[in-house]
């Protein structure tokens, strides 16, 4: 945390194939090593790929698989005198897209299709259905949350 003055947010440019902010933010999340047009490349063939096998127009299940997958609740330690507490708390909204992207990203990355591409798009496909890891997490999330609401009053 800075002492003088809050951090800045820097503008983000939308991607250039579909104008989309959060599209952009996939392809920052998904690259590795500085190589964005090698993430650009995999993200757009897994829409492709996503456009093929459901016949729906690829940024849209991109979108659904994303929506889906945002939690609203998640858990926080929080320490009260000496003991610790999984505090549930809503999830702000850009922190959702971001868990989102994250947790879709590193679930296809696990999977076991050949290329990195169709990963992606069986993930996706996967999330967009409401199945899959990634959605398995986000209920986790939830349980854990729902299970701890008894705690909610400590949270300030």
């Amino acid at each position: 945390m800075p002492r003088r003055k809050a951090a800045e947010k820097r503008e983000r440019m939308p991607d250039f194939k579909y104008g989309d902010l959060v599209v952009s933010q996939f392809v920052g999340s998904l690259m590795l090593q500085g190589k964005k047009s090698t993430a650009e490349g995999i993200l757009y063939r897994a829409i492709d790929i996503c456009e093929d096998k459901s016949g729906n127009p690829g940024i849209e299940t991109f979108h659904k698989a994303l929506n889906n997958v945002k939690p609203v609740l998640e858990v926080k330690s929080r320490r009260v005198g000496g003991a610790t507490y999984q505090v549930p708390i809503e999830v702000r909204a850009n922190r959702r897209v971001a868990l989102a992207i994250r947790w879709l990203i590193s679930f296809s990355r696990s999977r076991s299709e050949k290329t990195m591409a169709e990963k992606l798009a069986a993930e996706l496909l996967a999330a967009a259905n409401s199945e899959g890891a990634s959605i398995k997490k986000k209920e986790d999330t939830h349980k854990m949350a729902e299970a701890n609401k008894a705690f909610a009053h400590f949270r300030w």
